[in-house]
């Protein structure tokens, strides 16, 4: 099954993607960053609203805009394309 995701926006080294939620409150920049661990070949997942001031991932907000699931498919898009440019990971 192919659910509806958003488009998203990848930095060169695939290890932080963007992409923007709409729904009911506006749009709503998101943020996905993979970053290593102590552990080798294992990676955390942050993600969050984009804090337009700092730039960094706001992962205390809970935005609700009526779009989890779309939000969760493109999240997980990011998983693939990450694991597909590190597939050793």
């Amino acid at each position: 099954m192919r659910l509806e995701r958003y488009e998203l926006k990848a930095e060169r080294s695939y290890m932080v993607f963007e992409f923007v939620s709409e729904g009911p409150k506006g749009k709503i920049p998101k943020l996905v960053q993979f970053g290593e661990t102590n552990l080798n070949g294992l990676y955390n997942l942050a993600f969050g609203d984009k804090d337009l001031t700092t730039g960094e991932i706001d992962d205390s907000t809970v935005s609700n805009n009526n779009d989890s699931g779309k939000v969760l498919a493109t999240v997980v898009a990011t998983v693939y394309a990450f694991t597909d440019k590190y597939p050793d990971t």
